[in-house]
């Protein structure tokens, strides 16, 4: 996880329209910020959705939701499409935010060791830099943490 007080690193990926989508761009604006192992599963679907029924709060505290995962383009719109999902989800298959963001981990599953996305979110202040950072977020509460947050 990176540091609260630090600056968030800059990217630029595709969201899922297809359109180059930068940190800079929400340059003056708060930012949530949050990573997802992967489009249209149990806990990812729950988050999003979570996420999607607070979207006017976030709105109208003037913040930016964003989410990343690995995914495909494709699959994000897919997601997006079948969920209503009124934010942005950006691909990052060749993990430069996931990365860059320190949430790229190992996991153990049934005893299994891999490489994977860790469910974590930050809050970015107007200015780029990390006010919040959480690790390991619960899909269901994710989202109603980030508005107390903003409170």
């Amino acid at each position: 996880m990176l540091e609260v007080g630090t600056k968030a690193p800059e990217f630029t990926l595709f969201d899922q329209d297809g359109n180059e989508v930068s940190l800079k761009d929400f340059k003056g604006k708060k930012v949530v910020l949050y990573f997802y192992p992967k489009d249209s599963t149990p806990g990812c679907t729950k988050q999003a959705c979570a996420y999607q029924s607070s979207i006017n709060e976030f709105i109208n505290k003037d913040v930016k939701v964003i989410g990343i995962s690995k995914d495909s383009i494709k699959s994000h719109k897919n997601f997006s499409t079948k969920q209503g999902l009124e934010f942005t989800l950006l691909s990052d298959p060749d993990l430069i935010a996931i990365q860059a963001y320190d949430v790229w981990k190992e996991k153990k599953l049934y005893g299994k060791v891999s490489m994977g996305v860790v469910r974590s979110s930050y809050l970015i202040n107007e200015d780029g830099i990390i006010e919040k950072a959480y690790e390991k977020v619960k899909p269901d509460t994710n989202a109603t943490d980030m508005l107390k947050d903003l409170d």
